[in-house]
């Protein structure tokens, strides 16, 4: 029995430790999907890379979100969709592929603004070590959003080890 605790606990902190090589972005921050949020201005400080999702949070009761192309974004179109994203107002899209992607919301929203177009790259290598040569000009290392979930999935990973241990 005790083993089968164990196997359960490690297979969900591999299903946890997958997650984190990912990130999870709210679409407008702290405003989600919602009218009068400048998503354009939200997009170009986020950083967008394969693998990422995007987590879209809205009353849907009025908004949606849809997948669409290029031409159905500036025009505001909401027929001929690529996917419809709604589910339940907590709605996460997976960003699988490097490339465009345009979300809009139906029922005229997107004409208020409710309307997102952004870029997904591919993930940045693993940069080397600087050189002991070059340390004086080197910059400062980045944190970005990766490094900071592995290192709390990391963290959950040793106290849920801790925490079996323990029971």
């Amino acid at each position: 029995m005790r083993f089968d605790l164990m196997m359960i606990r490690s297979m969900m902190l591999l299903g946890l430790m997958k997650c984190a090589a990912s990130g999870l972005d709210k679409v407008g921050g702290k405003h989600g999907w919602d009218q009068n949020v400048n998503y354009t201005d939200w997009a170009s400080h986020q950083h967008f890379y394969v693998g990422d999702w995007l987590y879209f949070v809205f009353d849907k009761h009025y908004y949606s979100v849809l997948e669409v192309n290029q031409t159905n974004y500036e025009q505001c179109i909401d027929s001929d969709f690529i996917s419809n994203i709604t589910r339940g107002g907590r709605d996460v899209f997976h960003l699988t592929q490097a490339r465009p992607y345009y979300f809009i919301s139906s029922g005229g929203y997107c004409f208020h603004g409710m309307k997102l177009a952004i870029n997904v790259e591919q993930p940045l290598p693993a940069s080397p070590a600087p050189s002991s040569s070059n340390k004086t000009n080197a910059s400062p290392p980045q944190i970005d959003k990766h490094l900071i979930i592995s290192a709390f999935a990391s963290s959950t990973l040793v106290w849920m080890f801790l925490f079996a241990q323990a029971t």
